[in-house]
């Protein structure tokens, strides 16, 4: 495995192999890597000559007040899961590589970034599209894998994806959890004991929601209020900054369930904020 910083010589590796029709994926992170960034890098690796990761902690993905200076970094760690995941290629560029002095435009889809997530992080999708934008450029990949578990985030690129024409295939890797049902996250990190303690009611809570769908329930409202319940008694020193039942691809919110559903959440703790999801409806299994 190679690790390049410079953008150029990024791009110089994989213009190479697009000359020799070699099949290239790519699996973007924020770093601070875990087994479920490793399902993304296997999957890239199954279906891929040459696989590309990035390590890049995105400062346009994050606001005032956000953790961008506190994230967790550990390159060394990154680079050995890396290695033993099969990866090519792992980028691992500066900010300044990445964005030039006065750099000034942005990649955004407005309509799918305005609620959930977007709703209290307004500027963090047009961030993320544009730096993947930026990914796609110099690596030229046949397909790209993301996870799941940010539901919104994969929405958002496929239509971005669609609506530039990127000749690339945007690939949703299912979400990987601990035993107990917490969703891997660089994140998890933040949490208390007391806090891990109580964050799989996370997952428990949307498994509820879902269970009720199964059982013939269509009214979103009568199933949020009895989820938001169970959260409040469960995590009660946990807030909530959302909780919505939403449509799977255009993520408007929907009233009564007559097809595929999302349930999507965001939990605050004292330093993490955590978010999950769960498919439901006739057509939906589980993540």
């Amino acid at each position: 495995m190679n690790i390049v910083k410079d953008p150029q010589e990024l791009r110089e590796r994989c213009r190479d192999w697009q000359r020799r029709g070699v099949v290239t994926g790519l699996v973007p992170t924020m770093g601070y890597l875990h087994a479920g960034h490793a399902s993304l890098l296997r999957i890239a690796r199954e279906r891929a000559a040459r696989v590309v990761a990035s390590v890049f902690v995105n400062p346009t993905q994050f606001g005032p007040g956000e953790d961008l200076d506190a994230y967790p970094r550990d390159l060394d760690h990154d680079a050995a899961l890396a290695r033993e995941a099969g990866v090519d290629v792992l980028f691992t560029p500066s900010a300044e590589a990445m964005y030039a002095p006065g750099a000034a435009t942005w990649v955004e889809v407005p309509e799918l970034s305005k609620m959930l997530c977007g709703a209290t992080r307004p500027i963090h999708f047009r961030g993320v599209c544009t730096v993947v934008s930026k990914l796609f450029l110099l690596v030229q990949p046949r397909l790209a894998v993301f996870g799941e578990k940010d539901w919104q985030q994969l929405a958002i690129l496929r239509r971005m994806t669609a609506d530039l024409g990127f000749p690339v295939e945007i690939v949703g890797a299912p979400i990987v959890r601990e035993a107990d049902g917490l969703a891997l996250s660089s994140r998890n990190v933040y949490l208390t004991p007391e806090e891990r303690a109580a964050a799989p009611h996370i997952h428990r809570g949307l498994e509820l929601a879902a269970s009720r769908v199964a059982a013939g329930e269509r009214d979103a409202g009568r199933i949020l209020a009895a989820t938001a319940a169970y959260f409040a008694e469960k995590m009660p020193s946990a807030t909530p900054e959302y909780l919505a039942c939403v449509h799977p691809e255009r993520l408007f919110a929907l009233d009564v369930i007559d097809g595929p559903a999302l349930f999507a959440t965001a939990v605050k703790f004292s330093r993490a904020r955590l978010i999950d999801n769960r498919l439901a409806g006739v057509t939906a299994t589980p993540s």
